[in-house]
């Protein structure tokens, strides 16, 4: 049984191909730069790589490609072959809490969430679309960033703004990364041997995109992200929590326009607009060698961190374990250390020559004492719609 996990953006095509019985990734690859001049297209499978640069100009030729590698490959001998197809899709809104086995109804409906994640809905639309018509015989199922934080009640995904904001335009928390969030959830409740739905746990999706979640017997009870990626953390370009009287003073003194205030929170601010960049390795190395303003925004990241573990551990009153991942949360020892100094009052103590590592498997860094487990746990968002894939089909 081969399960294809497609995520597709506005101008590439990420994908893994999956051995549902053993969930072994047998193949993973990407298609860059669709619709340029030149395109991008690559595979790995085991210690082989195939690649093609040429012009894609449309999602639909960007699967033809990805199906002519995986037969050169000969892994499969034909896209069509496959037991079924999972695609990522950002946003389910209030809709959809779970997979489902995309329809028209199904389709119809994600287009009219398109208002509420204008970047990214289109383009998993589109993947989608080209995928039906290329593999129309093949069950395709929808898995939701969002679906893992259905379960938040209102007091916690409500906005204290009008309530005809929610009723009529759906103004309200819904959180992303679920699939991350949910996924090592589940292997820190394995790791733990504690069952799934005992597991009350903080998880930390670290990337260039951030977002925390508290976890409550297995089901996520609140989350750092809200309407859109912008609230909670300090990310790469995103600004997180900020007073929302900025926006109309910047409007007013500087003449700034609502796309021009978008823009400047979204991708000019967090790491990037303290210090100019938003590579985390590179601040940190730009903070080692004496940059003020890389220090800051390493100091200003790991604080919010710190403020969001406090509160979500006031909300959970038990906490098991605390768990890091994404490409900084996996790699970035002194994020890790920086965001849980001081927090032995809470249960949480660090064993700095534990956290001296990066994560290839589950690491424990937490010192014997600690009350809280302090958890790094590899993401595989991929696999986790693998699996939700096989389970709808």
């Amino acid at each position: 049984m081969k399960i294809l996990v497609l995520n597709s953006g506005s101008s590439s095509i990420k994908f893994q191909l999956f051995n549902a019985k053993t969930n072994e990734s047998l193949v993973a690859g990407i298609i860059e730069q669709i619709g340029e001049k030149l395109s991008h297209a690559k595979i790995k499978y085991g210690d082989k790589e195939l690649e093609r640069n040429i012009a894609i100009p449309n999602h639909k030729e960007g699967l033809e490609i990805m199906n002519s590698l995986l037969i050169e490959s000969k892994i499969i001998k034909d896209l069509c072959e496959v037991d079924g197809i999972g695609h990522r899709v950002v946003h389910g809104g209030e809709e959809f809490s779970k997979p489902v086995i995309i329809n028209e109804n199904v389709i119809k409906q994600i287009e009219k969430l398109i208002p509420l994640a204008p970047l990214h809905n289109p383009a998993n639309l589109e993947g989608i679309k080209s995928s039906i018509e290329h593999c129309p015989n093949v069950p395709q199922v929808a898995v939701f960033d969002t679906a893992f934080h259905s379960s938040i009640p209102p007091h916690a995904y409500m906005y204290a703004l009008p309530y005809e904001t929610y009723e009529k335009d759906g103004v309200r928390r819904y959180g992303f990364h679920g699939t991350s969030h949910h996924f090592i959830a589940k292997e820190a409740a394995k790791y733990l041997n504690i069952d799934e739905d005992k597991l009350n746990a903080i998880t930390l999706h670290l990337g260039n995109g951030a977002s925390m979640s508290a976890v409550k017997n297995g089901r996520s009870i609140d989350t750092s992200m809200g309407l859109t990626p912008l609230e909670g953390l300090i990310m790469g370009t995103r600004c997180g929590d900020i007073d929302p009287a900025i926006i109309f003073y910047l409007a007013r003194v500087e003449g700034l326009s609502i796309d021009e205030l978008d823009s400047m929170l979204n991708k000019k601010s967090g790491l990037k607009g303290i210090c100019g960049n938003n590579d985390m390795r590179e601040v940190g190395e730009m903070a080692k060698n004496g940059d003020e303003k890389a220090k800051l925004a390493l100091e200003m990241f790991s604080y919010r961190i710190k403020k969001y573990i406090g509160s979500y551990s006031a909300v959970l009153g038990r906490v098991d374990c605390l768990i890091f991942t994404g490409g900084i949360g996996e790699n970035d020892i002194d994020v890790r250390k920086n965001s849980c100094s001081g927090l032995e009052n809470l249960g949480i103590s660090l064993d700095l020559e534990a956290n001296n590592q990066r994560a290839k498997e589950i690491l424990e860094i937490n010192k014997k004492e600690s009350r809280v487990k302090v958890l790094v746990i590899p993401t595989n968002e991929e696999l986790e719609i693998a699996l939700q894939v096989k389970s709808m089909i």
